[in-house]
């Protein structure tokens, strides 16, 4: 990855890269959930429902799961083996791949495919009656042996008896000098134990991640998941390829997002609003038949109602804007609260920051059907009452009453000829 950031925790479309192999292998209920890491990253990989396993060194595959034995001392069941590189893995897939394990009664059974490009996997060796014999390394393969198509995706379920009595056997005779988890598929298969193979219908769900090119593939191919999902479930998405949604966002039946729009964290999209194009939400609630850009930024906390509007060039953070409440263009309203049916004039901010040193940021209340005006600065913590007009161009800084008219900057002062005074009159004068 050519990152200071190891590669298992590398972004990916709203979560960490292993985050997606962790949450395939978590819907399959399996008890305990193991994550072998090193001692660096012990702590980040650390949470709920999860059982860390140290591994001191990189030793090789076979190592890592050797790590693992002292969370798994008693358990006699089967043994799903995931690499933590391979987000594109899916639960149905690994549901399939642990029933074909019980169902032919193996001791090991490994996740196979064919790659629709070259990659440097392990080819599975078959035997004359086509049993797997052995999982041979690219760096250790034959010209013929790397001919072969069907390669290793380092996704495995083991009998748990049959793998640490396997592990116990690994030497690291390969050009790696490490211990490979693969050596143990050869092992089994050479003392008599029955190999199984499952093949992904899927060549892309195996694959793992090892460069930046690779992440971003991966990305369209977990983005193209989710835009497909929510438009089956009622969602409009005009362009899917400019689209970006992550995850955990909920889109309600009868939205529309536009090109280039970007989801993220927990945004929820209630029926019938309309979204972008070029929007970015984060941590947002856009709600029912709301107006959301073009070229609108809303940040954590940001809550629009019913009908409400938030246009052209807008950026709201923490705050609320009311049912039928429109912010058109040119404004920042940040932590702040807006009542119904009130109109933002252009270029409205709320000026938040506290004016001392270690005080906390205060709020900008304004109520319902207000009319404020062009570039007018809210200086907070500060509240509009109900039904004010707000003059154009003012910096109001004290609370105004329902049913005021408040602001008026400076009238205008002509200081006329004063440019020439200074500078001259162009030549041609």
């Amino acid at each position: 990855m050519r990152s200071e950031t190891p590669k298992h925790l590398h972004p990916l479309l709203g979560k960490r890269l292993v985050d997606w192999v962790i949450d395939a292998a978590r819907a399959l209920g399996p008890e305990p959930l193991v994550v072998v890491t090193s001692p660096e990253t012990q702590d980040a990989i650390a949470g709920d429902g999860i059982t860390v396993a140290v591994q001191p060194e990189a030793r090789g595959t076979g190592d890592a799961v050797a790590a693992a034995r002292g969370a798994l001392d008693g358990f006699d069941g089967d043994v799903l083996v995931l690499s933590g590189d391979a987000p594109l893995l899916t639960p149905p897939l690994l549901e399939r791949l642990v029933a074909a394990h019980r169902e032919r009664r193996a001791a090991a059974t490994v996740l196979t495919f064919e790659p629709v490009r070259p990659l440097p996997y392990g080819r599975i060796v078959r035997d004359a009656e086509g049993n797997v014999s052995a999982i041979i390394e690219e760096g250790d393969a034959t010209e013929q042996e790397r001919a072969i198509r069907e390669v290793n995706s380092s996704t495995y379920v083991f009998d748990a008896l049959e793998l640490w009595g396997a592990l116990d056997g690994l030497k690291p005779d390969n050009v790696q000098g490490e211990l490979y988890l693969t050596d143990t598929v050869r092992a089994l298969a050479e003392a008599g134990k029955p190999v199984a193979t499952y093949k992904s219908d899927d060549p892309e769900a195996p694959v793992g991640i090892n460069t930046r090119v690779e992440l971003a593939a991966a990305a369209a191919v977990l983005r193209d998941r989710i835009n497909e999902r929510h438009m089956l479930a009622g969602t409009t998405i005009v362009d899917p390829l400019s689209t970006w949604i992550d995850p955990q966002v909920e889109l309600e039946p009868d939205t529309v997002v536009h090109p280039f729009t970007v989801l993220r964290g927990a945004t929820r999209v209630l029926v019938g609003a309309e979204v972008g194009p070029h929007v970015v939400a984060i941590d947002a609630e856009i709600g029912e038949r709301a107006l959301v850009g073009p070229f609108c930024y809303l940040r954590p906390g940001t809550v629009l109602e019913a009908g409400a509007k938030a246009g052209t060039f807008v950026e709201l953070k923490n705050s609320r804007i009311g049912e039928g409440t429109k912010v058109p263009h040119l404004s920042y309203i940040g932590d702040a609260e807006i009542g119904a049916d009130t109109n933002v004039g252009a270029g409205g901010i709320t000026v938040n920051y506290p004016h001392e040193p270690g005080q906390p940021k205060g709020r900008t209340k304004i109520g319902g059907n207000v009319r404020t005006g062009v570039h007018n600065a809210f200086v907070a913590p500060i509240e509009i009452g109900d039904d004010a007009w707000i003059a154009v161009g003012s910096v109001v800084t004290d609370d105004v009453p329902p049913g005021s008219l408040a602001g008026f900057a400076p009238r205008q002062e002509t200081k006329e000829g004063y440019v020439y005074d200074k500078h001259g009159r162009p030549a041609d004068d």
